[in-house]
């Protein structure tokens, strides 16, 4: 039979068993301590030791710990790997507890309920996401605890699910079980997202409860308020999230005070490979902003400014009102150099105001964090000030929803000293001042000391000891410290406390009274302002819908300062927003492609589509050109309009796109075992489902992961579907290397041709980087091959093979076996195959009597057949 456990080891496991799916960190003295599975764990993820400790039983307990004084970098490490990280607290006194002190946890950290912002991107949300499935309906929840914004929505589908959290990009999921009964949807989830996923069981989605959830958290009667009553899977979400978040951080969080559900038709939407291929926030190859449409436009002062525009590039409007209201202010701002600076340096002094109100809110803050709060909301004064002399209505909303919040201001400013230490239980925070009882027990404290001063001065007078010292350490206290050399003068009364190597500590009656005294009015003053300091963070929270109105208001402040910023600066122009459905850009660039470039440098093009005679472009030209360039300078032209930004052109008349589409390029998903082709057809049927005429189409290349006649076919009819009025009828640019789907323009309503202008130099090729009218009549492969870099030998047998190829007329075999090369055909002999003409051979078979002719007629004619042929 096993020993059983000592009794700390057996309080260890009933909190473990308790939090079973986390790394539990055991406050044991200074250290927090880790056993079992989860020492074995933590050792080796955060790369230290692994000892041991005795547990009753026959073999140690595997054992590693962390000092808890800087314990917050090994749990965010911990986080960044994934894993949920529990805190067991010493929640009694152990000076007043006789045995075993009691310890509970008293908070759970995991991806996304991370309070320490310092580990967080400071430009960026860090959401909690909760995703709720019931049959057909999704309701989507997210969070960010460190700023308190709350959002809500309902879909249907997995797909626009998918979408909605590749918009958000969530750190934590947390999904309730009929989710999770999707086949592989939780490890699609992480390797998709990279996102920490986990499945709840049926008591935190709990329909009943979900309401009443959040009429508590926002202290409300009715749903109908805030608008989420006619919702119910987006209620379960939310208050699935609420439980969560409650029962990781054993509080209620006060700042989370509303939340703010939307429909998904209030965007623009994008899904995750329109996000992916248009580089929105980041790049696909490094994952990295720089590179990215949102490095181009974010010129923020700001945190809150940068979370901001991050949200407005994710998220582009679709009502034409609010569009135009941004563009108002963006206008008002750009032609207004001097406001804009002065307005921009007010901000720049200001710090991440949503975070810090979280911080005070969730009890994390301390004295310091209070300064940077009181310094940030002082700007917000002269800010309110300046944006008085702007005349745009949303302008004119801003200033009105700053709070200049001068009674928090004058709170801190008397009560919080200008240099306090760093901890909240070393004294020196409250001012001067600000409470009597502080003042007396700091002047009874500082009495004390300059007593003790006197004193060491009086007694190496009286006892002619040189060096007597009166010193103070936390485990003896105050005590008098002579050295080995003078042991025959030390008096009668002085009592031995302590013998040391070159000397003797001792105490005196009067010096022990003393020591009472100061030692006890330091204790009462720490204590009492770290009371006094809870009181004043508390008073903060009771305004935090206050100072979040105005942090929203700073934010948005930010964000349209810096696009004007952008625009002032990179020439961009004001776009015009029209309802016919034309797309009209004099003049386009690619926004990020001419920052990496020179801007001289960058080749201008127009564009011009419509619903009728226009709203399908084929273009063609050679790789390397700059065809999917050009396109996705039209798709980011028309994103930025509706985000309310300037846009790269001389002019642009854009109308409002309800979708984006863009299908360039694919690879194998070797994880979900599909090839190249099969993704390509993925996202070509996600484009045909989903598609409207009032939507955006890009599509580069289709078809070309199979055999040529194949794709080609493909691609033909995907043309004439998405051109037809009567299935789609989108605005659509085409990048092809198949030339005969040129021949659609005048056979398909609405198709046009253009192509990207080369210039041949004997070997090598120029490009000019112009879309004309037209189509292009060869891909130019085996030139694109050289510059690439192909060896000179492999390019001359291309050569040779190409013309061989050509004179043979076996393109048919040629262009099956090479998918990927466009050979030129015979104009004048090769048969088409989308031409419904014959050959005049054909016809003079059509007219022969085969009954009436003899053979040597029939001989004769087969004769002239081969040699017209």
């Amino acid at each position: 039979m096993s020993k059983p456990l000592t009794p700390m080891m057996q309080q260890y496991m009933e909190l473990k068993k308790q939090y079973s799916d986390c790394i539990l960190l055991f406050r044991l003295g200074d250290f927090y301590e880790m056993f079992f599975e989860d020492a074995l764990t933590a050792s080796r993820e955060l790369e230290i030791t692994l000892t041991g400790r005795d547990c009753g039983q026959k073999e140690r307990a595997p054992m590693c710990g962390v000092p808890h004084h800087s314990a917050e970098g090994y749990i965010n490490k911990l986080i960044e790997k994934g894993y949920k990280v529990a805190i067991g607290e010493q929640v009694e006194d152990p000076k007043e507890v006789k045995g075993i002190v009691k310890r509970d946890v008293v908070r759970v950290v995991t991806p996304g309920t991370n309070l320490n912002t310092g580990s967080l991107e400071a430009d960026r949300n860090n959401f909690l996401m909760s995703v709720y499935r019931n049959i057909a309906n999704y309701g989507i929840s997210y969070v960010d605890i460190t700023t308190g914004a709350f959002y809500t929505t309902q879909v249907s589908g997995k797909n626009k699910v998918l979408d909605e959290i590749a918009k958000v990009g969530p750190k934590e999921i947390i999904i309730n079980e009929n989710m999770a009964e999707e086949t592989g949807i939780r490890e699609e989830l992480v390797q998709r997202f990279n996102a920490a996923v986990s499945v709840e069981g049926p008591g935190l989605f709990d329909k009943e409860l979900a309401a009443k959830r959040i009429m508590d958290q926002f202290a409300i009667l009715s749903l109908e308020g805030i608008g989420v009553k006619d919702y119910p899977e987006a209620v379960v979400a939310a208050g699935a999230l609420i439980a969560y978040v409650s029962d990781t951080q054993k509080s209620r969080l006060g700042h989370l005070d509303s939340i703010q559900y939307y429909a998904a038709s209030d965007y623009m939407h994008l899904d995750m490979g329109t996000r992916r291929n248009l580089e929105l926030v980041e790049t696909i190859r490094d994952k990295q902003k720089r590179g990215s449409l949102l490095w181009v436009l974010d010129k923020t002062k700001t945190a809150m400014g940068g979370r901001m525009l991050r949200r407005m590039v994710e998220q582009p409007l679709t009502d034409l009102e609010a569009i135009n209201a941004r563009l108002d202010a963006v206008e008002e701002m750009a032609s207004d150099g001097l406001s804009r600076a002065e307005a921009r340096e007010y901000l720049a002094p200001v710090y991440d105001i949503e975070r810090l109100m979280g911080k005070i809110s969730c009890k994390t803050a301390n004295a310091r964090d209070l300064l940077s709060f009181k310094q940030s909301i002082a700007m917000i004064a002269p800010i309110k000030g300046l944006m008085s002399s702007f005349k745009s209505s949303l302008a004119g909303e801003i200033e009105q929803g700053l709070d200049t919040l001068d009674d928090l201001i004058a709170l801190i400013e008397s009560s919080i000293n200008e240099e306090p230490p760093l901890g909240l239980r070393e004294g020196g925070i409250i001012k001067e001042g600000y409470n009597e009882e502080v003042d007396q027990l700091r002047s009874a404290s500082k009495d004390g000391k300059n007593w003790l001063a006197n004193l060491e001065m009086q007694e190496r007078e009286a006892t002619g000891i040189k060096n007597l010292k009166i010193k103070y350490n936390k485990v003896f206290g105050y005590h008098i410290e002579v050295t080995n050399s003078y042991q025959n003068l030390v008096p009668e009364h002085y009592t031995r406390k302590q013998t040391m190597a070159n000397a003797e500590r001792y105490i005196t009656p009067e010096l022990k009274e003393m020591e009472n005294k100061i030692l006890g009015a330091e204790e009462k003053v720490i204590a009492l302002e770290y009371e006094l300091f809870s009181e004043i963070r508390e008073m903060l929270n009771s305004h935090t819908a206050r100072v979040k109105s105005s942090a929203m208001n700073l934010s948005m402040l930010d964000a349209l300062l810096s696009l004007a910023e952008t625009a002032s600066k990179s020439g961009y122009q004001r776009p015009n927003l029209n309802e016919e459905g034309k797309i009209d850009i004099k003049d386009g660039r690619h926004p990020v492609v001419e920052r990496m470039l020179d801007y001289d440098a960058f080749i201008a093009n127009d564009t011009y589509l419509d619903v009728d005679s226009h709203r399908f472009s084929i273009i063609t030209g050679p790789n390397m050109a700059g065809k999917s360039t050009y396109m996705r300078q039209v798709a980011l032209i028309c994103l930025m309009a509706q985000i309310g930004s300037f846009v790269p052109a001389e002019t642009a008349d854009i109308c409002i796109s309800d979708r984006i589409f863009t299908r360039v390029g694919a690879s194998d998903d070797l994880a979900s075992g599909q090839s190249t082709f099969m993704v390509e057809m993925t996202e070509v049927a996600n484009i045909l489902r989903y598609a409207t005429g009032k939507s955006l189409v890009i599509l580069d290349e289709i078809g070309r992961g199979t055999s040529t006649f194949d794709g080609l076919s493909i691609a033909w009819a995907v043309v004439e579907h998405i051109a037809s009025k009567t299935h789609i009828g989108a605005k659509t640019l085409f990048a092809t290397h198949y030339h005969e789907l040129t021949e659609l323009e005048g056979t398909v309503e609405g198709v046009q041709n253009y192509c990207i202008t080369v210039k041949e130099a004997k070997e090598d090729l120029i490009f000019l980087r112009k879309i004309v009218p037209g189509g292009a009549d060869k891909s130019y492969g085996i030139q694109v091959a050289r510059l690439a870099g192909v060896p000179r030998n492999v390019i001359q047998r291309a050569r040779i093979l190409l013309d061989e190829l050509t004179e043979a007329d076996i393109t048919k075999n040629a262009e099956r076996n090479y998918p990927d090369s466009s050979y030129e055909t015979f104009e004048d002999e090769q048969l088409n195959l989308f031409d419904n003409r014959t050959h005049p051979a054909v016809e003079r078979l059509k007219a022969v009597d085969i009954n009436s002719m003899t053979p040597i007629d029939a001989l004769n004619l087969l004769a002239e057949l081969v040699k017209e042929i």
